[in-house]
């Protein structure tokens, strides 16, 4: 029960990596879908992989999704970006 009552911190501001992670970039631009910005972003960051391995010091691609999942489609995009 007590972790019900902290969870709703975490969608009460956005992920702290947010600013300076790809994804925004790639959501501003129109490369990544908002609902992945709505769940792990601005959402339920604590379970992004990306902000977990962030976290860690672990390496990530640029095209990681939120969810893990390697987006190849998105390697190419983020040559050309910077985000």
């Amino acid at each position: 029960m007590a972790q019900n009552y902290r969870k709703p911190k975490a969608f009460a501001k956005e992920c702290k990596w947010y600013p300076v992670c790809p994804m925004k970039t790639l959501f501003e631009r129109g490369y990544v879908d908002a609902k992945y910005v709505e769940l792990y972003c601005k959402g339920n960051w604590e379970i992004c992989i990306r902000y977990q391995m962030e976290e860690n010091g672990e390496y990530h691609p640029d095209w990681m999704l939120p969810d893990g999942r390697i987006d190849e489609r998105l390697h190419e995009i983020c040559k050309r970006v910077s985000p």
